[in-house]
């Protein structure tokens, strides 16, 4: 930015998270009602802030008591959150709380804020923690596979393997050059220990190659790959949300002002360039745009299960809102996505095995992991993980699809932000540290007005 605009410096996290909470307060809160559902959404909101700049501090700075302590921030407002999207569906009163300027003034700083992190995005550099997606995406060029490749659901989780294959971007650092360590897990010692062990058991010579992945380097095509794909997806979910607010909301202006909150809360400041939270985020919020099409709502919804298996929780609940009208052509929509996900599996596979190696990643087709997990869970005994995830697979699974029985837009909105925000508690690998995933559809949530009369029988087309 400083090739653009004369003597430009990139404002710390912890600098931007102090001006951007002036913003969201002088913009967005309601002087005039204190007590008002508004202003407790945007307290909790900024508290996300103290977490995330915690967990990054403690990772940049090698101090595990300062990042547990932010993960177990995180885990707190990320509950309260949870708490509130599950009592969203009996807020039947929603008074127009319009924000504190204008949409013409909202959409000139939302078109500046979204520049200036794009340009972060632009000029940032890549994760070099995810050296491991280079010798993947060499391997994929190649058409072969690797122990690398077939570790992936250890290292990254479910999900598309070509999807990870690219780094993500960071944006700015804490510490400036002082930070060292990188931001995204595995530890040092834990890749190691990985390295060492593929050392042991590679009996192809060219399956280890000298220094692996801490002597390869990121290609530009990779790189600007990522950075494509991050601003992209930035400017889908902004796009979005606007239009769903403009088109399904009735007012423009409720659909700037939670892309406009989107922009200015640190968390999109920090995580602009990582597409494995973006992409997702992007998808889902444009099958909620697309709901009166069950189709493309479906399609939607299985590229976003497609490149990081998470929204498949989703699937129960939209089917439960479709099931009078509609069910057939979300089916039909999320065939078409598997089936396109499926092909591209088959051309990037030389044999059987690497194939069903992939599906096996893409489609999450494996016990939950009690070893080498990062994020928070690198710090607590996994055995805490089952009693978590049984309780969200009863909240995906039982409570959203059946209760209530007749769902609208607004109770679609808030059962999947509280689906996604439940995720958060027992993702093995950010350790709640992906918020993209459930922010824009909880912003959606919180500025909505009342939809109960956008039921699928009333809104679905055809």
């Amino acid at each position: 930015m400083s090739e653009i605009l004369f003597r430009y410096e990139r404002l710390e996290p912890t600098t931007w998270a102090y001006l951007s909470a002036l913003l969201i307060v002088a913009l967005f809160f309601k002087f005039n009602r204190i007590w008002s559902t508004r202003n407790l959404d945007l307290v909790l909101l900024l508290l996300l802030a103290p977490g995330l700049l915690s967990v990054r501090y403690g990772i940049e700075n090698a101090s595990a008591v300062i990042e547990q302590l932010g993960y177990w921030w995180l885990f707190g407002i990320n509950g309260l959150l949870l708490v509130r999207a599950f009592v969203d569906s009996a807020m039947v009163r929603r008074p127009l709380l319009e924000p504190n300027m204008n949409a013409p003034g909202m959409a000139f700083l939302a078109v500046t804020l979204f520049f200036f992190l794009m340009a972060n995005v632009i000029t940032g550099e890549a994760d070099k923690s995810d050296l491991r997606s280079v010798q993947r995406a060499e391997h994929l060029s190649d058409g072969t596979a690797s122990r690398v490749e077939s570790s992936t659901l250890e290292t990254h989780g479910p999900g598309n393997p070509l999807f990870f294959s690219l780094p993500a971007i960071f944006t700015e650092r804490i510490m400036g050059e002082k930070a060292a360590r990188p931001l995204v897990q595995p530890i040092a010692e834990d890749r190691a220990k990985r390295n060492a062990q593929e050392r042991a058991t590679a009996t192809d010579r060219d399956e280890w190659k000298e220094g692996t992945t801490e002597t390869q380097q990121f290609t530009t095509g990779q790189v600007v790959t990522a950075k494509v794909t991050a601003i992209l997806s930035q400017m889908m979910i902004v796009l979005g949300m606007v239009l769903i607010g403009a088109r399904h909301f009735g007012n423009i202006s409720m659909g700037i002002a939670p892309a406009m909150l989107y922009l200015l809360l640190p968390y999109t400041a920090m995580w602009a360039g990582s597409s494995t939270h973006l992409l997702p985020a992007a998808l889902m919020v444009w099958a909620v745009y697309t709901y009166r099409r069950p189709m493309l709502s479906g399609v939607f919804l299985g590229l976003a299960f497609g490149t990081i298996y998470y929204p498949v929780f989703l699937l129960p609940l939209w089917i439960s809102y479709y099931w009078r009208k509609g069910f057939w052509r979300l089916l039909i929509g999320l065939a078409i996505a598997l089936l396109a996900l499926i092909v591209t599996q088959i051309s990037t596979s030389t044999d059987l095995a690497m194939f069903a190696e992939r599906m096996q990643q893409l489609l999450g087709i494996h016990w939950p992991q009690t070893e080498n997990l990062s994020g928070a869970w690198h710090y607590w005994n996994p055995v805490y993980r089952w009693p978590i995830l049984a309780a969200f697979l009863g909240l995906s699974l039982l409570s959203m699809p059946l209760w209530p029985s007749v769902k609208n837009l607004g109770t679609l909105l808030s059962g999947s932000a509280a689906i996604m925000l439940g995720v958060q508690f027992w993702h093995a690998h950010t350790g709640g540290l992906a918020l993209a995933w459930y922010l824009p559809l909880l912003l959606l949530m919180i500025f909505r007005p009342n939809l109960e009369e956008r039921v699928a029988a009333n809104a679905v087309r055809g």
